[in-house]
Protein backbone atom coordinates (compact mmCIF):
# COMPACT_ATOMS: atom_id res chain seq x y z
CA UNK A 1 0.00 0.00 0.00
CA UNK A 2 1.72 2.88 -1.06
CA UNK A 3 1.05 5.22 2.10
CA UNK A 4 4.48 7.32 2.22
CA UNK A 5 2.93 8.93 -1.39
CA UNK A 6 -0.11 9.48 -0.31
CA UNK A 7 0.70 11.47 2.75
CA UNK A 8 3.25 13.02 1.07
CA UNK A 9 0.78 13.70 -2.03
CA UNK A 10 -1.89 15.11 0.72
CA UNK A 11 0.89 16.99 2.83
CA UNK A 12 0.66 19.32 -0.55
CA UNK A 13 -2.69 19.26 -1.50
CA UNK A 14 -4.05 20.66 1.47
CA UNK A 15 -2.39 24.00 1.82
CA UNK A 16 -2.85 24.35 -1.58
CA UNK A 17 -6.56 23.81 -1.69
CA UNK A 18 -6.57 25.66 1.77
CA UNK A 19 -5.16 28.81 -0.23
CA UNK A 20 -7.58 28.69 -3.24
CA UNK A 21 -10.81 27.99 -1.17
CA UNK A 22 -9.88 30.84 1.37
CA UNK A 23 -8.18 33.14 -1.15
CA UNK A 24 -11.47 32.87 -3.10
CA UNK A 25 -13.57 33.85 -0.08
CA UNK A 26 -11.36 37.20 0.81
CA UNK A 27 -11.68 38.03 -2.80
CA UNK A 28 -15.28 37.88 -2.61
CA UNK A 29 -15.04 40.43 -0.06
CA UNK A 30 -15.74 38.28 3.10
CA UNK A 31 -13.79 38.59 5.96
CA UNK A 32 -9.56 36.90 6.66
CA UNK A 33 -11.29 35.44 9.60
CA UNK A 34 -14.28 33.84 7.89
CA UNK A 35 -11.73 32.82 4.89
CA UNK A 36 -9.63 30.96 6.79
CA UNK A 37 -11.63 29.29 8.54
CA UNK A 38 -13.91 28.18 5.19
CA UNK A 39 -10.33 27.62 3.86
CA UNK A 40 -9.65 24.96 6.52
CA UNK A 41 -12.75 23.47 6.90
CA UNK A 42 -13.34 22.43 3.04
CA UNK A 43 -9.71 21.65 2.45
CA UNK A 44 -10.10 19.01 5.23
CA UNK A 45 -13.42 18.22 3.65
CA UNK A 46 -12.07 17.98 0.14
CA UNK A 47 -8.92 16.06 0.71
CA UNK A 48 -10.46 13.64 3.41
CA UNK A 49 -13.42 12.76 0.62
CA UNK A 50 -10.90 12.36 -2.07
CA UNK A 51 -8.68 9.92 0.16
CA UNK A 52 -11.46 7.95 0.96
CA UNK A 53 -12.27 7.45 -2.51
CA UNK A 54 -9.25 6.37 -3.40
CA UNK A 55 -8.43 4.14 -0.33
CA UNK A 56 -11.44 2.61 -2.24
CA UNK A 57 -10.70 2.06 -5.68
CA UNK A 58 -7.20 0.92 -4.15
CA UNK A 59 -8.69 -1.84 -2.24
CA UNK A 60 -11.18 -2.57 -5.27
CA UNK A 61 -8.18 -3.01 -7.70
CA UNK A 62 -9.75 0.02 -9.75
CA UNK A 63 -6.70 1.30 -11.43
CA UNK A 64 -6.29 5.28 -11.77
CA UNK A 65 -4.09 6.02 -13.95
CA UNK A 66 -3.60 9.76 -12.76
CA UNK A 67 -3.39 8.08 -9.20
CA UNK A 68 -0.91 4.90 -10.77
CA UNK A 69 -0.91 3.59 -7.40
CA UNK A 70 -1.55 -0.57 -8.67
CA UNK A 71 0.77 -1.63 -11.44
CA UNK A 72 0.13 -1.92 -14.65
CA UNK A 73 -1.21 -5.66 -15.27
CA UNK A 74 -1.75 -4.72 -19.09
CA UNK A 75 1.57 -3.07 -20.13
CA UNK A 76 2.25 -3.04 -23.59
CA UNK A 77 2.94 -6.40 -25.35
CA UNK A 78 2.78 -5.74 -28.72
CA UNK A 79 4.99 -2.22 -28.78
CA UNK A 80 2.57 0.38 -30.21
Amino acid sequence: MPIKKWIVQYAIALPIVFVLLAGVQYLKGRSLEYSIEFGIFWALISVTIFAIRRFYNYRKNINCDICNDLPNNNQDSGGR
